[in-house]
């Protein structure tokens, strides 16, 4: 039975790099080695980091003066980064969700931190937008934004115009359509949804940002020391930085984020659609903030008690990953880029299917 992967993170990659990934698991350009075995100072593996950076610059359209690293730790290692690296004295945060606040805690142990919005009394079920639902502080360091939020179900689709730096985490979006990278300070994220395997974490920064707070970073929290070292300060996630690569050569081969883009929003629309139309599904996010990335759906209050039963059908008939995030429940169906718009339709028609039999 064909398996159809909506899972959160990790989740699906493009078969094409799973395969390759593999091949070089066993045998690394043919050179009587593993990746998983080969040194990171190998004359082989270097290239695999420079073109890996050559992709990201060149797919985003990166300006010059930044410089793309690849770091460990998660997202959630550089909640911790950003201010140590940026935090003088305040910085203003956007509210939107579990991710956001987490960041935001950990912003607090480095100075003042001011949260200018926050959807938080509406479930985070919609994204506070920046001149309309509040005002970006001129005075703080910098205003750090979750894009996409993959536990609600919600995303921001425009760029910001700000008069301080813009810090982004765009863990579940990078890569799902183009971004003004100029309008940033820096962008950063896990890159288990729409780039490689757990493991690795990317990170876009406006080099003549850095430097800039009066207190000691430690060597390995400093953004200059991975900068100046080429991610190879200390030893990096070999195989995940490889993996990175092949997904940035398939996407690179697909047409870009212009092409992820187009693709994306039509299997958004798809799904959506059928939940619109649906007797027994909702949507929980407003519809204009609705994420691309992240369908969240739930049963409609009549059919509540039908939760169980149908997570069990979907995963009878292949779906992978659509049971919601334990702290909001319902459902979830992750449709990152890698996710063939067949799949997308398979579930549409699993849950006809289910609603045809029991509604």
């Amino acid at each position: 039975m064909k398996k159809h992967n909506f899972n959160a993170g990790p989740s699906i990659l493009p078969r094409e790099v799973i395969e390759k990934t593999a091949q070089a698991v066993l045998d690394f350009e043919n050179d009587g080695l593993s990746i998983l075995e080969i040194s990171h100072r190998a004359k082989n593996f270097q290239p695999i980091v420079d073109e890996a950076v050559a992709l990201f610059k060149e797919i985003l359209n990166i300006p010059e003066g930044y410089s793309v690293i690849f770091l460990g730790g998660g997202a959630s290692l550089e909640f911790c980064m950003v201010p140590f690296n940026f935090l003088e004295k305040k910085a203003a945060y956007v509210n939107t969700g579990v991710w956001a606040k987490k960041a935001m805690k950990e912003a607090k142990g480095f100075g003042e931190v001011v949260e200018v919005a926050s959807s938080a009394n509406d479930n985070f079920t919609w994204v506070p937008k920046a001149g309309k639902d509040y005002q970006i502080p001129a005075d703080a360091d910098y205003l750090h934004i979750t894009t996409n939020n993959t536990i609600f179900g919600t995303e921001l689709f425009s760029d910001i115009d700000s008069p301080i730096p813009v810090i982004a985490d765009m863990s579940s979006d990078i890569f799902s359509r183009p971004i003004d990278v100029s309008k940033y300070g820096m962008i950063y994220g896990g890159a288990q949804k729409n780039l490689a395997p757990a493991g690795v974490t990317f990170v876009i920064v406006k080099n003549d940002l850095l430097g800039k707070v009066s207190r000691y970073i430690p060597t390995m929290l400093d953004y200059r020391t991975h900068i100046d070292g080429g991610s190879m300060f200390n030893t990096p996630p070999v195989l995940q930085i490889y993996t990175a690569l092949l997904s940035l050569r398939w996407l690179k081969a697909q047409g870009g984020v212009k092409e992820m883009e187009k693709r994306n929003i039509a299997k958004a629309e798809l799904l959506y659609n059928a939940i619109d139309n649906s007797k027994m599904f909702v949507g929980t996010a407003r519809k204009e903030d609705r994420s691309r990335m992240n369908v969240c759906f739930v049963m409609k209050e009549q059919y509540a008690h039908l939760a169980d039963d149908f997570i069990k059908f979907a995963t009878s008939k292949g779906m992978v990953g659509i049971k919601g995030h334990r702290l909001v429940g319902g459902f979830r169906a992750s449709i990152y880029n890698a996710l063939p718009i067949e799949s997308v339709q398979a579930l549409i028609d699993c849950m006809n299917e289910f609603e045809k039999a029991n509604a």
